[in-house]
């Protein structure tokens, strides 16, 4: 049996109140940037809020306008989504791991949800022997030299909202990072549009 080798916390993600509180809050009070916002892919009633703590990874938070913080709300199960609760932990692991997550799981008899698409990343969850839920997630993307995740993905925004797209792809990922690496490299062409030397 082999180890599903974990290379640091991916994003934590919390169920929050609505999306005043938590940009409020993470931003306002922390002061880490706001730099991405997407519906909750799960849920659409729900907003994905996203924040940079730092060090480029994300803290991420569930939003929903119905929901309001109550700090004497006690939770009675995760999936609830009670503000101020854990939704889950997630753990990045390479490309090269995580194309064997599955397998590895099943070996063990974990149960897990699958391969979850998420547009800019793939992730697959399960509960920890105590019902902690956990994700081994992992980018579909490497940032440009000199640039964090957090900034890929603030960029992507920008161009996910620009065109009306409803979640990042691969597409926003892709146009980030060549609008970052041109805005970081300088070239002596006068013109640097795309062009078809074929």
């Amino acid at each position: 049996m082999r180890k599903l080798q974990t290379q640091g916390v991916h994003h934590i993600t919390l169920v929050g109140a609505d999306r005043e509180t938590s940009i409020g809050f993470w931003e306002g009070v922390l002061g880490m940037p706001f730099v991405f916002e997407q519906p909750n892919l799960d849920n659409e009633k729900e907003s994905h809020l996203y924040f940079d703590p730092g060090d480029g990874r994300l803290i991420t938070v569930f939003t929903n306008e119905e929901r309001t913080a109550d700090q004497a709300r006690v939770a009675s199960i995760r999936d609830a989504k009670e503000a101020g609760y854990v939704h889950h932990v997630a753990f990045d692991v390479s490309q090269a791991t995580f194309r064997q997550v599955v397998e590895r799981l099943d070996e063990r008899g974990v149960r897990h949800s699958g391969v979850k698409d998420r547009g800019f990343m793939d992730s697959v969850y399960f509960e920890d022997p105590l019902g902690l839920l956990i994700e081994l997630a992992s980018y579909r993307f490497v940032p440009p030299h000199g640039f964090t995740h957090a900034e890929v993905l603030l960029e992507a925004h920008g161009l996910r909202v620009e065109r009306g797209a409803y979640n990042i792809d691969q597409e926003h990922l892709a146009d980030a990072i060549e609008i970052l690496t041109a805005r970081s490299r300088e070239s002596l062409s006068d013109d640097r549009s795309p062009k078809d030397p074929y």
